[in-house]
């Protein structure tokens, strides 16, 4: 099992930065990928960025140059994802969920955190 809990989320103006956090817990040792998404209102969920255990990263277009996505591990019992964003614009207005990965085919599993609202004002 594991267990997500983000913070960092709020109000910014347009061009402005703000850095989401996920603090991962439990079995952090299977996790392969962690990844922040988010869905705006009337919309699908989207991959905003991911990362691997191996530090390789994967970025929407949309947020390229824009947002960096990082992980610090600082013992074994816990491992935090960040999500630094840049130059926010009205379009990056949603909700954005921190995910984690483990496993792999029959065996893998996805696991989510609550959600933290990200509003950008013009």
């Amino acid at each position: 099992q594991v267990q997500l809990v983000e913070s960092g989320g709020g109000l910014v103006q347009s061009g402005g930065s703000l850095r989401l956090s996920c603090a991962a817990s439990g079995s952090i040792f299977l996790i392969n990928t962690m990844g922040w998404y988010r869905q705006a209102p009337g919309k699908e969920r989207e991959l905003v960025a991911a990362i691997t255990s191996s530090g390789m990263t994967n970025y929407a277009d949309s947020v390229k140059g824009r947002f960096t996505i990082s992980t610090i591990s600082r013992d074994n019992a816990k491992k935090t994802v960040y999500l630094q964003m840049n130059s926010l614009a009205s379009e990056d207005t949603a909700a954005y969920y921190c995910s984690a990965e483990t496993g792999s085919g029959w065996f893998r599993r996805d696991y989510w955190g609550q959600g933290t609202q990200v509003t950008v004002s013009a």
